[in-house]
């Protein structure tokens, strides 16, 4: 046995790299998919739990509870869960309260579609669970609504976040499920 037949030689360690680097280049995209979905499905998760919070502080208080956007604009800012103090309460007996609020959404956004949960008599965004724990407009009309999310690494990868009369709400993915995003 000579010294020449023990280990490998050069070329085929470059070619083992080149292989393996072709096979990590080629994942990358999925990888990246598959991150945008996940960032997206923890921000919609997110967004309806603190909903959820929203409506179960409304029965536990008895009185309006709110989630609407940071600072008034829009859901993309981010979004906060607040108590409702009405021209009909007086001032000593509602003390508003901000419980949560969800800010820099990294590269989610809230894409146009949809209602956005905007009322139509006073135009603004938001969700006001009253103190029976419906989503009412001002004018007590009910609110059955969507939001849709967006990434900014995947323009065709897409959430919407739905609330149903009964106060449930889902989240769908309208590329896998085109029946229930309708």
């Amino acid at each position: 046995m000579n010294k020449q037949d023990q280990g490998y030689s050069l070329l085929e360690l470059m070619a083992v790299v080149l292989i393996i680097a072709i096979i990590a280049v080629s994942t990358f995209p999925l990888l990246h998919e598959q991150m945008a979905a996940r960032e997206i499905d923890m921000i919609a998760r997110r967004f309806i739990a603190h909903a959820q919070f929203a409506r179960a502080q409304a029965f536990v208080l008895g009185a309006p509870v709110r989630i609407t956007p940071l600072n008034g604009g829009l859901w993309e800012e981010g979004w906060v869960v607040k108590n409702v103090c009405d021209e009909s309460q007086p001032k000593s007996t509602c003390i508003e309260r901000q419980w949560i609020s969800q800010g820099d959404l990294a590269q989610v956004y809230f894409k146009g579609g949809g209602k956005q949960f905007i009322d139509p008599h006073t135009t603004k965004r938001g969700i006001l669970f009253n103190a029976a724990g419906a989503a009412k407009t001002v004018q007590g009309g009910f609110v059955a609504n969507r939001l849709i999310l967006g990434h900014d690494r995947d323009s065709g990868l897409e959430r919407h976040l739905i609330l149903g009369s009964g106060g449930r709400w889902r989240i769908c993915d309208p590329n896998t499920d085109n029946k229930s995003c309708k």
